[in-house]
């Protein structure tokens, strides 16, 4: 199964009201596992940087000046996502963005309930607890310790495994390859023993005989009621 983790970076927090996407990252997953295949373009947002939007991410407009603008990426978006579920955490607001975005230069708007919610999935797992992209690190020992900095593709890859911790985590048995074969596969030392037939375990006659003596010397012993 093909999944799609993302996430976004933006001038501000109000999409109908002019603020744009500066940066989005996509990471492939297959069977809830992030692979190496993964989608991350910075972009010219087409208006200025606020300073409380650069203070989170870092994303000056020096820096986003001679990136592609969103529509020039739209096509290259599309492809790489296909028809694949899009997992992010708090999903309506990355979708939210992304169908502004994909409005403004003309391309059909990706239906919401192709979006997975980290966000909701956590809060419906764990009520009451902090339900943050830190906070869920901090509880499945995800170490975040590089983001000092809110960016698309390390919180991209950070939110993937969140995502397969929610899904259950790597479950150990699940493979199909033997033993052996894993063990051979690793490296390691594999040990062909010869099959011994199992021992008897019937008593001996002597065995018996002590048994029966042992037997008789109790009081009403419970393995002579009838």
């Amino acid at each position: 199964m093909r999944e799609i983790a993302l996430d976004t970076e933006t001038t501000g927090l109000d999409a109908d009201g002019g603020d744009r996407i500066a940066e989005i990252a996509c990471i492939e997953m297959i069977d809830h596992q992030a692979t190496e295949v993964r989608f991350h373009k910075h972009v010219n947002p087409e208006r200025s940087m606020p300073e409380e939007a650069r203070r989170i991410h870092g994303l000056s407009d020096e820096f986003l000046a001679d990136k592609p603008r969103f529509a020039e990426i739209a096509d290259e978006f599309l492809a790489f996502i296909g028809d694949c579920p899009l997992v992010a955490h708090n999903a309506s607001f990355d979708m939210r963005f992304i169908n502004m975005e994909l409005a403004r230069c003309g391309k059909p708007e990706i239906p919401a309930d192709r979006a997975i919610d980290t966000l909701a999935i956590a809060q419906r797992k764990f009520p009451g607890a902090r339900a943050s992209l830190d906070a869920l690190c901090q509880r499945f020992a995800i170490d975040n310790s590089s983001r000092t900095l809110h960016g698309a593709l390390l919180d991209t890859q950070l939110l993937a495994e969140v995502y397969l911790e929610l899904c259950g985590g790597r479950e150990p048995g699940l493979a199909l390859a033997t033993a052996a074969e894993q063990a051979e596969a690793e490296g390691a030392a594999v040990l062909n023993r010869t099959f011994r037939p199992a021992r008897p375990h019937a008593p001996t006659a002597e065995e018996t005989a002590a048994w029966e003596a042992f037997v008789a010397t109790l009081t009403d012993p419970l393995w002579t009621r009838g």
